[in-house]
C-alpha cells in the first residue's frame, strides 16, 4: 500500500469518517475512536499524497504540461491571468485550509495513541507538520498574508475566524519551523513512493528557495513588503544546506537519460528519483500522453523558450538559426492523413542542447499540417512545436491516444531539481564555485554539454543568469515552475505579451498555407488576445465570500 498510485483509492473512507463531530454508534468511525493504532494513522495520512497530482488521475489534469500562464508554452488565444477580477470563492484558499484542518486533527491525536512508540509518533507528527507547513506555504505564495492555523478551529476561535490576516513573513517562519521539525523526525528510507526524510528535505528545499528569493527581490512599489536581504540570506542558507544533504545521500544520483525521468513505465530503478507517483495500468493511469499527441492543438513551446536552449558547443545560438526546412510528408508513409507540407527541424535540433530534442518533435506541425508521430492520429501544435517529452514507444498506440490508459510514472521530486535549487541558492549567496559545480554536473550527465564557463564567456552573462536559464531548460513543462520562478524573481512583467512578443510566437512557418505568422514568418498564437501585466497579479484576490464573513480580512493590493 506504499505506492502513491494506490493511496487515493483507499484514503477517502478514513477521512470522510474522521471528520464526524457528533456522537455515532461504535460501529462507525469518528475522530474520537479512529486513532488507536499506527496503521490507522498511516491510512489517514494517505490523503496527504493527493497533494502530488503528478500526471493526473484518469482524465484529470496533472501538474505537468497543463500550464500555459508562463512564457514557455502558448495556447491558441493567449492565456490571460488566473484572476482578472475578484471572485466569490477560491479553490486554493478552500482546499488549503481544508487540508490544514486534516493535518491538525492528526497532530492533535497522535500523542493520545498508546499503541505507538515514541519514534513512530515523532515520524507521523513530522509527516503531519510537513503537510501543514506546505499548505500554508501555498497560501502565502498565492495570497500573501493569510491565517496561520495550528489547531483544529471552530466558531469560538475569534482570533482566526474574525481577526486580521497574519503577516506573510510570520506565517513563513512558522512554515519553516514545521518543515524543519519534519526533517529532524521523519524516518530515513530508500523508498521512493512514500514520505521519508529525503522527501521532507526536498520539500523544504523548494519552500526555502522560494522564500529566500522572493524576499530578496520583492518591492514595496508593487504593494509588497520591501526587500529583506537578511531574511533572504537566512532562507537561502537553509535551501543550500538541505539540498546538499540530499546531494550527499548515496541513495540518489543523476542518470544519463534526461527524458527517462518523464516517460518511464516504472521509475523504481531510477536513482535520480526522490519521490515519484507510480501508475498502474487498469488501476490508476492518466491522459498526459494522449493530451500531448492529439489532433486538438497541444500547447506548444514558445519561440522564447525554444531559443533558451544553447548550441551543443555551449554557446548561444544566433538569431534565425531556429528555422527549419519545408518538406512534404505523405499519407502513404503513415505520418499524416493527407499529403501536405510541414517544417523539418531535425538539423536545428541536432545543433542544440540534446534536452531540446528530448522535448519537441523533429517536425513542426500545426492545424491542416499535422504529423502522426507514431502512426496514430495526427497531432497538431499551437506553436508548431510538438510535445514529445512524455511519450513512450513501448505503449500500444490505442493506449497512447486514450485518456486514462497512460501508465508512465510521474516524477515529484528528483535530484537534478534539487541541484538546481542548490545552485541557485549558492549563486544568490555569492558562492559561485558551488553553484557552478552543480550546474556543470547536470549539464554533463543530462546533456553532455560543456561547462557553464563556456556559456558565460560567449554570452557575456552572469552565473546567476545561467543558473536561471539552466533551470528553465531542465524544468520545461514541469509543475509550472517557470511561472512561480518569475513570481519569486519579481519578473512577472516578462509575461506581458505586448512587450515580449517571443512569448506568443512559435516556430518558423513562412509560406505554408493555413497558419497565421508574423512579418518574419513565425507562428502567431495570440488570436487577437494580449496578456497585459499589472503588479496586482503577484497575488490572487481574497474571495468576496471570505470578506463578507469577516471584513477584517481585507483585500490584496490592487484588487
Amino acid at each position: 500500500m506504499k505506492k502513491i498510485a494506490l493511496f487515493s483509492a483507499v484514503a477517502t473512507l478514513a477521512l470522510a469518517s474522521c471528520s464526524v463531530l457528533d456522537n455515532k454508534p461504535e460501529t462507525e468511525f469518528s475522530k474520537d475512536n479512529y486513532f488507536t493504532s499506527e496503521k490507522n494513522v498511516e491510512l489517514y495520512a494517505q490523503k496527504f499524497y493527493d497533494e502530488f497530482s503528478g500526471y493526473g488521475n484518469g482524465g484529470s489534469y496533472g501538474n505537468f504540461y497543463f500550464n500555459s500562464l508562463n512564457d514557455d508554452q502558448a495556447q491558441r488565444g493567449t492565456t490571460i491571468w488566473t484572476y482578472t477580477s475578484v471572485t466569490a470563492t477560491n479553490g486554493v484558499w478552500n482546499n488549503c485550509y481544508s487540508s490544514i484542518r486534516q493535518a491538525n486533527i492528526l497532530i492533535d491525536k497522535i500523542p493520545t495513541i498508546d499503541a505507538m512508540d515514541n519514534a513512530s509518533k515523532a515520524h507521523w507528527m513530522g509527516v503531519a507538520r510537513l503537510y501543514r507547513g506546505y499548505q500554508h506555504y501555498k497560501l502565502v505564495r498565492a495570497f500573501g498574508d493569510c491565517y496561520w492555523v495550528n489547531r483544529e478551529i471552530d466558531e469560538n476561535d475569534a482570533d482566526i475566524v474574525y481577526g486580521k490576516r497574519t503577516d506573510r513573513d510570520l506565517v513563513m517562519d512558522s512554515v519553516l519551523a514545521d518543515m524543519q521539525f519534519a526533517v529532524e523526525n521523519i524516518k530515513e528510507s530508500a523508498e521512493r513512493t512514500e514520505f521519508n526524510k529525503a522527501v521532507a528535505q526536498a520539500m523544504l528545499s523548494e519552500v526555502a528557495l522560494y522564500e529566500g528569493t522572493f524576499c530578496k527581490y520583492r518591492s514595496a512599489q508593487d504593494g509588497q513588503k520591501p526587500a529583506d536581504e537578511g531574511r533572504a540570506k537566512k532562507y537561502l542558507e537553509v535551501c543550500a544546506k538541505v539540498s546538499k544533504d540530499i546531494m550527499d545521500n548515496a541513495n540518489y544520483e543523476l542518470n544519463t537519460d534526461f527524458r527517462a525521468n518523464f516517460n518511464s513505465l516504472d521509475l523504481a530503478g531510477n536513482k535520480e528519483m526522490i519521490l515519484y507517483k507510480h501508475y498502474v495500468y487498469g488501476v490508476l493511469a492518466h491522459g498526459t500522453i494522449d493530451y500531448t499527441c492529439g489532433s486538438t492543438p497541444v500547447m506548444g513551446m514558445t519561440k522564447d523558450a525554444f531559443n533558451s536552449y544553447l548550441g551543443i558547443d555551449g554557446k548561444p545560438c544566433a538569431p534565425g538559426t531556429d528555422k527549419g526546412t519545408a518538406i512534404t510528408i505523405l499519407a502513404a508513409d503513415g505520418k499524416c492523413d493527407v499529403d501536405h507540407q510541414v517544417v523539418d527541424i531535425s538539423a536545428v535540433l541536432a545543433a542544440r542542447d540534446p534536452r531540446l530534442s528530448a522535448q519537441v518533435d523533429p517536425i513542426v506541425h500545426f492545424v491542416n499540417h499535422g504529423y502522426a508521430r507514431y502512426g496514430g492520429a495526427e497531432s497538431t501544435s499551437t506553436t508548431g512545436y510538438g510535445v514529445l517529452l512524455f511519450d513512450n514507444d513501448a505503449i500500444p498506440t490505442v493506449d497512447r491516444q486514450s485518456i486514462g490508459t497512460n501508465a508512465t510514472d510521474a516524477p515529484i521530486y528528483w535530484l537534478s531539481y534539487i541541484m538546481l535549487n542548490y545552485a541557485e541558492a549558492q549563486a544568490e549567496l555569492g558562492n559561485n564555485s558551488e553553484a557552478k559545480d552543480a550546474i556543470d554536473a547536470i549539464r554533463t550527465q543530462h546533456a553532455g554539454m560543456p561547462s557553464v564557463d563556456v556559456t558565460i564567456a560567449a554570452a557575456g552573462t552572469t552565473l546567476l543568469q545561467e543558473v536561471r536559464r539552466e533551470r528553465r531548460v531542465e524544468m520545461m513543462y514541469c509543475q509550472n515552475d517557470r511561472y512561480w520562478s518569475l513570481i519569486r524573481w519579481h519578473q512577472l512583467d516578462k509575461l506581458d505579451t505586448r512587450n515580449n512578443p517571443d512569448t506568443y510566437l512559435g516556430a518558423y512557418a513562412a509560406g505554408l498555407d493555413g497558419v497565421e505568422v508574423n512579418a518574419e514568418g513565425y507562428i502567431d498564437t495570440r488570436n487577437g488576445i494580449d496578456r497585459v501585466y499589472d503588479k496586482k497579479y503577484y497575488l490572487f484576490p481574497i474571495p468576496t465570500n471570505e470578506i463578507a464573513l469577516n471584513p477584517e480580512i481585507g483585500q490584496n493590493h490592487g484588487w
